[in-house]
C-alpha cells in the first residue's frame, strides 16, 4: 500500500555538489593538495533527500522540481545561434581587433578601403567559424530528437502503454525488455528471474563489455509476481555524477530496506541474458548520472600558441611603431605646408567652386586631428600585420593533419579492433615537444589480461603447470573436470589438484578447500552457462552434458581467480544477491548469502559473510597484503610461520611482475554474527555517511582471520613496449610510472620494459610520517651530489649534449654520406645513472608539506621514476609538480578511470582503448590501441605536426609583414597620406585567396623526413626540445629578412618605372603580382616533400592571382580598370618581376647554402643520407 504520513527530517548523503566541486578541481590546473587517498569520504551532506512516490508522478513532481526526460546535448537554438555564436568566436582577442578595425574604416575621415571591403575578413572567419560549428550543433540535434522519441511501456491506468522517453516523469514504473536500453535511471522493482537478478550492459557508460548484475529486492521482485499493486516510496540522494555509487531507501508493504548501487539501473545500459525488468524512475533527462557525466575535458592551449602571442605582441608594437612614424610624418607635413593648404587638392580648408558648398569645410580638422585621424588610417592599412588569416590557417592544418594521423595504418589495433582517435585540434603540435611521459602501467604497459600463475596455500608454494590426461588418473577426477568447459584454458599444478581431490584430512587439506571457496565466492563475477555444442566427443555418463561457462565480471583479476578455481574444481554455477551455488569436486554446496563488503580504496579488501549447508557462519575475505597482514590472527606459532613463509613468497612473486592478493577466513560465532548483522542493516539503510558506516561495520568481522594463502596473477607486458620505451628514452623523453600496483611488482615490471637497468641505482623513498621523508628525501640528494633547481638552470635550456639524449653527430660525418644510428648508450659517466621509487604513502606527506622542491630536485636528477601504491590525485598531483616547476611539456597515458585526472591534468592526455573501459578514452586528447603506439605518434607524427606548424606561423608573419612593409614604404613616398597603389580587393583577397591555400597543403602534407628515418634515429625528436622549428631567434631573423625582401619589392619597381609615364594603378597591379609570386617561390625554397596537389597548390596559386587582377581589371568602374593590360605587354614588367624575385631571395638563398654546408643540423643531415640513398 501507499504510505502517506511520511517524515522528512531524514537526511541524505548529497553527492552532487561535491562531484562538481571535483569535476572542477581535476579541470584546473592547480596543486592537488588531497591528504586522503579516500575518494569516497569526500562528500558534502544534505538535509533533503529526494522522495519519490512510486508510480505517481504527479505526486512526486508536484512542485515541478524535477526535470523530465527529455535530453539537450546541443548548444544553439534558431534563436540564440548567432549571439551566443559571436559571443564565443569573440572570445578571440585578435577578433575584437578586426572587429575595431572595420568599424574604424566606417568613419568618414577613416575610411582607407571601401566600406564593404573592409568587412569581409572579419565576415569570412566568422562565417567559416559558424557554418562549421552550426553544423555540428545540428547533428546534435539531430541526435537529441531521435533520442527523445524513442518509446518504452510505462505503466500507465494499470497497464503498460508504450510512451516516448521525453514524456517519462520521476515516479513512472517502467518495463524494458531484453536488448532494449534504459531510458532513465531505474530503480529495479522486478525481473523475469524470480531471485530479482538482471544483467546489463555499460558500454555506453562506460564502455566495458562485460556483463554487470544488478537485483531487485526480494520485497519487491516477489510481488511483481503475487500480482500486489506497485506503491511505496523511494528516498534517495539528489542527483550527482558518481556512477558506482547509490545511496537510498525504499518503504514497501510496511517495510523499509536499503538501496545500494547494485540495485540501480542506469540510462545508457542495455538489459541482457534478461527477459524484462521494471524499474521505477528516481532521475530523468539532465538529471540522470550518464548526463551528469557527459562534461567534455577541460580544452587544453598550444605552447606553440602562446610563444605565437608573444611574436603577435611584437608585431602590434611594430604596427603601432609604423603607425606613429606616419602619423608624426603627416603632422610635420602638414604644419610646413600649412600655407599651401588652401590650394592643395587633399588639404584646402574650404570648398572654392560655386555652389552651395562654397567656404564650407572640406575634409580639414586642423593639424591636431589630422594627425590623430593618420594614426587611426594607418592602423587599418597596416591592419593584416596581424594576420587573421591565421587562426583559420592553424584550424584547417590541424584538421588535415588530424586526418593524416587517424588514417595512418601503422597506429591501427587489430586486436581490438580500434584505430587512432584525435580528440582534440589544439594541440597537435604539442606532440612534437614533449619531455616527460606518465604512465599507467595496469592495461597501458601491460595486457590486462589476467592469467592464474602461482598460489601459495598453507604455507607451501605451488605453480602452475600444464594438467594432462596422465595426472589425472582417478575418473572420478576426469569426470568432473570434463564437466565443465571455461572459455579460456588454465594451467594447474597437479600436486595442488591431487591435494584438493584426494579425500584426506588434516589442517592444510582444509586451508585448500576453503581458499578455493573464497576464490569462487568473494567476488562479484557473473557465471553464465550454456551448452557446449563443440564438446560432443567426450563422454561424460556420469555428469551428462558438457556445459560452456563464462565468467564476466568488472574486474580482470577476479575473472582469473574464478576461473583459476574452476579448474581446481571449485566451479562458480549462480550468483543471486541472496545465495551462491558452487560445485565443489561435483558436489553442489548452496552458500547463503548474508552480507557483502565490496572493496574500495581505504580497506583495500572485500569480504563476504556466508553461511553454509551445516548452519556454520563464515566470513571469506581478499585483498591486498598490506591490508591484509594487520588483521590475521596471531594465536600460535604456527599461524607466525605460515605468516612468514607467505610473506617470503609475495616478495617472490612481486619481484616476478605477479599481482599478488591474500586470502583469509574465519568462524563467525553467534554473537559476533548478532552483533555484524545488527549494525549491517543499520548502517546499509543509513542515508547519512553510508560508506563509512560500513567500513566500521565490515572491521567488526574482518579481524583475526586465519591466514590461507596467497594468489598470484601475471599481466603480460604488450607487444612492443620495451621498443617504445627505449626509443622514447633515446628521444630525450622521460618516462615515469605511476601504478597502484606492489613496490616489488612495479620494478620487475620496470625491469622487463627496460625502464630499469642493472646498472642504475635506486634510490627508494618509503616513507611512514612527514620527518621520516623529509630525512629519506635529504639523505638521496647528499649521498647522490643532487643539485637544487635553481643551480640546474643551464641543464634547463636542454644544451646538446649526450645527458639530454640528442643526436650527436661527429665532425667527420657532418659532410658524410653516412649517418650512423647510435645505441641508447652513451659514455659512462662519473656516477651511475639514478632510477627514484616512491610510494604513495610518502607522497601524501610530501605533497602536502614544503618537501615538494626536493623531491622535484631527486625526481629530475633520475633517469627512471617510479611511483607505487599512488591513488588517482596523487597521479595528477605527480603531474602537476613537473608542471608547476618547468616548462617541459608533459603528456600521460592510461587505460582506465583511475587515469582520469591524470591525463587532464597533463599538457597532453592519451587514453588507452584497454580492458578498463573508455572513461581514460573519453577524458583524453587522443586514444590509441596499444601502447607501442606512441613511439610513432611521437616520434613520427608529433615531431612532423611540430615542424609544420612551427614553419606555418613564422611564414605567416613574413607574408604578411613583407606585404604591409611595402605599403609602409610607398606611404612614405606619398606625404603620409595613407593612400594605396593597390585595390581594396587586392588587399583582402592577398591573406584569403592569394597565398592562403599553399600556406595550408605545406602545413598538411610537407614532410621534413620519412617515417622509417624517424623511427631509425630517434633523436631527432630533440628538435621540439630545443625549440628549433619556432623560436625568438627565428622570429627576428625572419623580420630582418621581410624588411629586406620589402625594400626590394618596394623600390626595384619605384627605379625601373621611375622616368616612365606609368599610373599608380598600374605599379599597384606590379606589386601585387611580385609580392605573390615572391611568397610563393619564398614557401617552395622551404618545402621538403613535393607532390602534385603541392605543385597544384603553389603555382596555382599564382596563376589564381593572374586571373583575379585580370577580372578586377576588366570592370569599368574600378579605378585600376584595364591596366594589367597594358602593363603586361611591356617585357620591362616581366624583367622587373624576375629580377624583384632574384634579388629578394638571394640573400636567404645564400645563408641556407653556407649554413647547411658548414653548419647542417641534425635534420638536414639525416635528409642528404634519405637523399643519398635513394640515389645509390
Amino acid at each position: 500500500m501507499e504510505l502517506q504520513n511520511i517524515s522528512n527530517t531524514c537526511t541524505s548523503i548529497d553527492i552532487s555538489r561535491s562531484s562538481s566541486l571535483a569535476q572542477e578541481n581535476l579541470s584546473k590546473p592547480q596543486r592537488i593538495r588531497n591528504k586522503s587517498v579516500d575518494l569516497g569520504d569526500n562528500l558534502l551532506y544534505s538535509e533533503d533527500p529526494r522522495v519519490i512516490y512510486i508510480n505517481d508522478p504527479r505526486r512526486t513532481n508536484d512542485k515541478y522540481e524535477f526535470t523530465g526526460n527529455e535530453i539537450r546535448t546541443s548548444k544553439y537554438t534558431l534563436v540564440t545561434f548567432l549571439p551566443k555564436n559571436l559571443f564565443i568566436q569573440f572570445h578571440r582577442v585578435a577578433y575584437l581587433y578586426f572587429l575595431a578595425i572595420a568599424a574604424l574604416n566606417q568613419l568618414p575621415p577613416l575610411a582607407v578601403f571601401g566600406r564593404t571591403v573592409s568587412l569581409f575578413p572579419l565576415l569570412f572567419v566568422l562565417c567559416v567559424t559558424a557554418i562549421k560549428d552550426g553544423y555540428e550543433d545540428w547533428r546534435r540535434h539531430r541526435s537529441d530528437r531521435n533520442e527523445n522519441n524513442r518509446e518504452a511501456l510505462v505503466l500507465q491506468a494499470g497497464e503498460f502503454q508504450m510512451k516516448k522517453w521525453k514524456r517519462i516523469r520521476a515516479g513512472d514504473v517502467v518495463k524494458i525488455h531484453a536488448d532494449e536500453t534504459i531510458p532513465c535511471d531505474m530503480v529495479l522493482f522486478g525481473t523475469s528471474d524470480p531471485s530479482g537478478l538482471a544483467y546489463i550492459q555499460t558500454m555506453n557508460l562506460d564502455g566495458e563489455s562485460n556483463l554487470k548484475t544488478r537485483y531487485a529486492r526480494l520485497e519487491t521482485a516477489s510481488s511483481i509476481f503475487e500480482g500486489c499493486n506497485v506503491s511505496g516510496l523511494i528516498r534517495c540522494e539528489q542527483p550527482n555524477r558518481n556512477i558506482y555509487e547509490f545511496t537510498a531507501n525504499m518503504e514497501f508493504n510496511g517495510h523499509r530496506f536499503p538501496l545500494s548501487q547494485s540495485n540501480i539501473v542506469l540510462r545508457g545500459c542495455q538489459l541482457k541474458n534478461t527477459d524484462w525488468i521494471i524499474g521505477v524512475v528516481v532521475y530523468a533527462g539532465q538529471e540522470t548520472k550518464a548526463m551528469l557525466n557527459s562534461a567534455i575535458s577541460p580544452s587544453k592551449r598550444s605552447k606553440l600558441e602562446s610563444y605565437m602571442n608573444r611574436e603577435t605582441l611584437w608585431l602590434s608594437v611594430f604596427l603601432l611603431v609604423m603607425c606613429s612614424v606616419v602619423a608624426v610624418g603627416m603632422g610635420l607635413w602638414l604644419h610646413r605646408h600649412k600655407d599651401e593648404l588652401d590650394t592643395l587638392p587633399y588639404y584646402r580648408k574650404t570648398y572654392l567652386r560655386n555652389g552651395k558648398e562654397n567656404g564650407k569645410t572640406y575634409r580639414y580638422y586642423g593639424i591636431p586631428m589630422e594627425t590623430f585621424f593618420s594614426f587611426l588610417s594607418s592602423i587599418i592599412v597596416f591592419q593584416i600585420m596581424i594576420p587573421i588569416s591565421l587562426y583559420i590557417t592553424m584550424e584547417l592544418v590541424r584538421l588535415g593533419q588530424s586526418y593524416f594521423m587517424i588514417e595512418d595504418k601503422h597506429m591501427y589495433c587489430s586486436n581490438s579492433g580500434s584505430r587512432f582517435q584525435c580528440r582534440s585540434l589544439n594541440i597537435n603540435e604539442d606532440l612534437g615537444q614533449i619531455r616527460y611521459v606518465f604512465s599507467d602501467k595496469t592495461g597501458t604497459l601491460t595486457e590486462n589480461k589476467m592469467e592464474f600463475r602461482k598460489a601459495s596455500v598453507y604455507g607451501k608454494d605451488y605453480r602452475s603447470s600444464n594438467l594432462r590426461d596422465d595426472v589425472l588418473q582417478d575418473d572420478d577426477i576426469r569426470a568432473v573436470s570434463s564437466r565443465w568447459k571455461l572459455k579460456s584454458e588454465i594451467s594447474v599444478d597437479s600436486e595442488l589438484m591431487d591435494l584438493l581431490h584426494k579425500d584426506m584430512a588434516g589442517d592444510e587439506r582444509i586451508a585448500a578447500h576453503l581458499f578455493f571457496l573464497t576464490l569462487a565466492a568473494c567476488n562479484t563475477v557473473i557465471p553464465i552457462v550454456s551448452k557446449d555444442a563443440s564438446s560432443g566427443h567426450v563422454r561424460s555418463d556420469s555428469w551428462g552434458e558438457v556445459k560452456a561457462i563464462d565468467y564476466q565480471g568488472e574486474s580482470p583479476d577476479e575473472q582469473a581467480l574464478v576461473s583459476a578455481a574452476s579448474a581446481y574444481g571449485y566451479t562458480l554455477h549462480e550468483r543471486t544477491s541472496g545465495h551462491i551455488v558452487i560445485y565443489v569436486n561435483g558436489d553442489k554446496l548452496r552458500l547463503d548469502v548474508l552480507g557483502l563488503h565490496e572493496f574500495d580504496s581505504v580497506r583495500k579488501r572485500m569480504s563476504v559473510v556466508t553461511r553454509f549447508p551445516d548452519n556454520t557462519t563464515k566470513v571469506l575475505v581478499k585483498g591486498a597484503d598490506t591490508a591484509m597482514f594487520s588483521i590475521l590472527a596471531r594465536e600460535t606459532e604456527k599461524d607466525d610461520q605460515i605468516r612468514q613463509v607467505t610473506h617470503s613468497h609475495l616478495t617472490d612473486y612481486s619481484s616476478e611482475g605477479l599481482r599478488t592478493l591474500v586470502v583469509a577466513a574465519k568462524d563467525l560465532t553467534d554473537a559476533e554474527l548478532e552483533q555484524w548483522q545488527c549494525q549491517y542493516e543499520d548502517a546499509s539503510t543509513s542515508l547519512i555517511d553510508r560508506a563509512a558506516k560500513l567500513r566500521q561495520t565490515a572491521a567488526l568481522v574482518e579481524c583475526n582471520l586465519n591466514l590461507l594463502g596467497a594468489t598470484a596473477i601475471e599481466d603480460k607486458l604488450q607487444d612492443g613496449v620495451p621498443e617504445a620505451i627505449e626509443a622514447l628514452r633515446q628521444a630525450g623523453i622521460k618516462v615515469w610510472v605511476l601504478t597502484g600496483d606492489k613496490q616489488e611488482t612495479a620494478i620487475s615490471i620496470g625491469l622487463s620494459c627496460k625502464l630499469l637497468t642493472a646498472d642504475m641505482l635506486q634510490i627508494i623513498i618509503n616513507g611512514n610520517s612527514e620527518e621520516e621523508c623529509r630525512n629519506l628525501l635529504t639523505d638521496a640528494k647528499t649521498r647522490h651530489g643532487v643539485q637544487p633547481a635553481s643551480r640546474k638552470n643551464e641543464n634547463s635550456k636542454r644544451s646538446n649534449n649526450p645527458e639530454n639524449g640528442y643526436l650527436e653527430i661527429p665532425d667527420e660525418a657532418k659532410s658524410s654520406n653516412v649517418l650512423q644510428p647510435r645505441s641508447g648508450k652513451e659514455e659512462p659517466d662519473v656516477c651511475a645513472p639514478l632510477a627514484l621509487i616512491i610510494d604513495g604513502n610518502s607522497l601524501v606527506y610530501i605533497l602536502e608539506k614544503d618537501l615538494e622542491s626536493d623531491l622535484f630536485d631527486i625526481a629530475t636528477s633520475c633517469k627512471v621514476v617510479l611511483c607505487c601504491r599512488v591513488a588517482p590525485l596523487q597521479k595528477a598531483g605527480i603531474v602537476d609538480l613537473i608542471k608547476s616547476h618547468t616548462d617541459d611539456m608533459t603528456l600521460a597515458i592510461g587505460d582506465g578511470a583511475n587515469d582520469v585526472s591524470m591525463i587532464q591534468m597533463a599538457d597532453v592526455g592519451v587514453g588507452i582503448c584497454g580492458q578498463e573501459g573508455r572513461q581514460a578514452v573519453m577524458a583524453s586528447d587522443f586514444a590509441i590501441g596499444q601502447f607501442r603506439f606512441l613511439k610513432r605518434l611521437l616520434l613520427v607524427h608529433g615531431h612532423w605536426n611540430y615542424q609544420r606548424v612551427g614553419y606555418l606561423v613564422l611564414y605567416n608573419f613574413y607574408r604578411n609583414a613583407v606585404f604591409v612593409l611595402m605599403l609602409f614604404w610607398y606611404i612614405l613616398c606619398t606625404a603620409f597620406s595613407t593612400t594605396s597603389a593597390l585595390t581594396d580587393w587586392s588587399s583582402v583577397f592577398y591573406s584569403v585567396i592569394y597565398t592562403s591555400v599553399p600556406t595550408i597543403v605545406v602545413g598538411i602534407l610537407d614532410k621534413d623526413l620519412s617515417d622509417k628515418t624517424l623511427l631509425k634515429y630517434p633523436k631527432l625528436y630533440g628538435v621540439g626540445h630545443r625549440h628549433v622549428a619556432y623560436n625568438l631567434q627565428l622570429f627576428w631573423i625572419t623580420m630582418i629578412d621581410t624588411l629586406w625582401q620589402s625594400l626590394v619589392l618596394f623600390y626595384i619597381p619605384l627605379f625601373t618605372y621611375k622616368e616612365s609615364s606609368i599610373d599608380i594603378w598600374s605599379m599597384g597591379s606590379l606589386w601585387t603580382i611580385a609580392v605573390v609570386i615572391l611568397v610563393n617561390i619564398h614557401l617552395a625554397m622551404d618545402i621538403q616533400r613535393w607532390v602534385f596537389i603541392t605543385h597544384a597548390a603553389v603555382w596555382g596559386s599564382i596563376i589564381i592571382t593572374y586571373v583575379c587582377m585580370v577580372v578586377l581589371d576588366s570592370i569599368p568602374i574600378f579605378p585600376n580598370y584595364w591596366t594589367i593590360y597594358h602593363v603586361a605587354k611591356s617585357p620591362t614588367y616581366w624583367l622587373t618581376i624576375l629580377l624583384i624575385i632574384i634579388a629578394a631571395l638571394l640573400p636567404r638563398f645564400l645563408f641556407k647554402a653556407i649554413h647547411q654546408n658548414f653548419w647542417p643540423s641534425d635534420i638536414q643531415i639525416a635528409r642528404e643520407v634519405e637523399i643519398l640513398r635513394k640515389v645509390t
